[in-house]
């Protein structure tokens, strides 16, 4: 059951639009939570300014703030109900924006992607991936689009793991998704994808037989998926099992049934790790066109502190 308390949407200046608020007010309107209007403002030459004082330069920092917390709350006039404005200044909006997150217990960050004219309709931010990345609290990216009822939402899940993790992830994803049908009146869809033959071995194993092996492997997904979607109480026909990477298989998916929301887990690395061995709720986030919900596992702690 989704019962948010606290909300916090971003906002940016430069919109036109915001997709978050909206999206925000959308969910605040179902749930009866309260919502936090979280600006980050930043101008690097307020630093640069050394014929000034550092008290200068922090009462000029503070008059900035103040007058875009004045615009801010103009803003917010044009939505329905009361929408608490906070503007910081950091030149880490996503550093500010989890802080606030964590030290205001907020149960979900909202926040807007972009869209883009040339190869995709929709392009993420750096903002964005240290979001999906680094915060503990589950994070939408959303398109500027409504949610209609009766719409499909993927749990992109992975039940061909043994990773007790990765299945307790399966679980919780699920549930969520559960969660989001009900609340929108909506349709849940299970996608998970499975690897084909290396063709390494195939070529190097005379005796290989990669149809079986191939068949082998479809047939485990097919069986892992049937157990967990009766757990559920899924239909098998919202139960989509291909071959090929998460990345191209969640996005094939999600277009094909015409998706509102994708709910997919991330583990969130970081550093070293994130650059050898990669991120594929990463890979799966920047094919997908349309709303993402990223999810932690249980026990995630952020690298930004308090």
């Amino acid at each position: 059951m989704i019962n948010y308390t606290h909300i916090l949407a971003v906002v940016e200046s430069e919109r036109e639009t915001q997709p978050a608020l909206s999206r925000a007010v959308e969910l605040a309107g179902k749930t009866g939570a309260s919502i936090t209007a979280f600006m980050t403002i930043y101008d690097f030459s307020y630093e640069m300014t050394t014929m000034l004082s550092g008290e200068e330069r922090e009462a000029m920092r503070a008059a900035v703030v103040k007058e875009r917390t004045e615009w801010l709350t103009q803003q917010l006039a044009d939505y329905s109900g009361k929408i608490h404005a906070v503007v910081e200044w950091d030149n880490r909006p996503y550093e500010a924006i989890i802080r606030h997150a964590i030290n205001e217990k907020a149960d979900i960050v909202v926040k807007a992607t972009r869209s883009h004219d040339d190869l995709r309709s929709v392009i993420f931010t750096p903002t964005d991936w240290h979001l999906v990345r680094k915060c503990p609290t589950p994070v939408l990216l959303v398109k500027d689009h409504d949610w209609p009822a009766d719409g499909n939402i993927i749990a992109a899940v992975n039940v061909g793991t043994e990773d007790r993790e990765h299945a307790q992830l399966n679980d919780k994803i699920t549930e969520i998704a559960q969660d989001y049908a009900k609340l929108l009146s909506g349709h849940v869809h299970l996608a998970n994808s499975y690897p084909g033959t290396p063709l390494n071995i195939a070529i190097e194993v005379p005796e290989f037989d990669p149809e079986s092996y191939n068949a082998s492997v479809k047939n485990h997904h097919l069986e892992e998926m049937e157990r967990h979607s009766t757990r559920f109480g899924i239909p098998l026909d919202n139960c989509h099992v291909k071959e090929g990477l998460p990345e191209k298989v969640i996005p094939f998916v999600a277009k094909n049934i015409d998706a509102e929301l994708v709910i997919i887990g991330t583990v969130g690395r970081v550093g070293i790790s994130a650059a050898l061995i990669g991120n594929t709720a990463e890979h799966v986030i920047d094919e997908l066109n349309c709303d993402v919900l990223a999810i932690k596992p249980d026990g995630f702690e952020s690298p930004v502190r308090v």
